[in-house]
């Protein structure tokens, strides 16, 4: 039995196969109420049971949502999400997608942002992704000087390899020279040596 379970959570399928409150939480039938607990996206649960109608996460730490996080809950029917401190940022696009997809928009009014301050007590749910994107733009500034940095020192070191070989080849060229000339040079005084031996 441990090994089947074993083998359903190496899969992913353990949240689906024991039905658990997540600790810190505390749960009914169909609601699990995690209110005012200090979560943090870190403490967040990693999964919610597949039966949960209602799950309560106001009033705690979370700046955004793990992504599918309420994906594979199909009897929810609402997520209380006010009272935390959202940071708008690349990390709330799972959110604010879901947020969209949700019949009853009115219920998530006080779903804001708390930073940055451009897009601060800004309903999460009706923000464009370019006003989101336009937050993680710096991040893909960081990486585009990065890459350029990185391609600069491949350049750089593949013109000092391409320096080297030069330098290389030309020294095997005057040795190969050399050699030729030493092989004439012997080559001469091998057959003077022979016709003045005769």
């Amino acid at each position: 039995m441990n090994s089947g379970i074993l083998f359903l959570s190496l899969l992913g399928f353990l949240p689906l196969v024991i039905p658990i409150c997540p600790v810190p939480c505390k749960c009914a039938t169909n609601i699990i109420d995690c209110t005012s607990k200090g979560l943090t996206v870190a403490k967040l649960p990693v999964a919610f049971r597949p039966s949960a109608e209602i799950i309560h996460l106001s009033y705690n730490r979370l700046t955004s949502i793990p992504n599918g996080l309420f994906d594979n809950l199909e009897s929810l029917q609402v997520v209380y999400l006010q009272g935390n401190p959202w940071e708008c940022n690349c990390d709330i696009l799972y959110l604010r997608s879901w947020l969209q997809w949700q019949q009853n928009r009115t219920l998530y009014r006080d779903v804001r942002c708390t930073s940055p301050a451009h897009l601060q007590d800004r309903i999460i749910a009706y923000l464009t992704e370019d006003e989101i994107v336009s937050t993680c733009q710096y991040w893909y500034c960081s990486l585009a000087l990065v890459s350029q940095l990185c391609l600069f020192i491949l350049l750089f070191l593949q013109a000092i390899l391409v320096i080297f070989i030069i330098v290389y080849l030309q020294k095997f060229r005057r040795m190969t020279t050399e050699a030729q000339s030493t092989t004439r040079d012997l080559r001469q005084h091998v057959d003077t040596w022979v016709s003045s031996s005769r």
